[in-house]
């Protein structure tokens, strides 16, 4: 049986750098399990499930993070 190899290509137009969260200050805004958590590495917002920490993280320059939270704000986001 053959091996497959596959080979992740950055996405077209990412310019974030790979961010090394193995030693990030996880901030939550609640005690309860699978919260949001967020941390600020280098010039950088990563958030994460803070229920799966092992899991992918989003990582957001300061603009994306400030329009993130000022339309979550303004409900452009149905939560329900």
């Amino acid at each position: 049986m053959a091996e497959s190899i596959t080979t992740e290509q950055p996405l077209s137009g990412w310019d974030k750098p790979e961010l090394d969260l193995s030693q990030a200050d996880w901030q939550s805004g609640s005690q309860g399990a699978g919260d949001v958590q967020i941390a600020f590495v280098e010039g950088f917002i990563a958030m994460r499930n803070g229920g799966r920490p092992g899991g992918p993280s989003l990582i957001f320059s300061p603009a994306e993070w400030r329009a993130f939270v000022m339309n979550a704000r303004h409900g452009e986001f149905d939560l329900t």
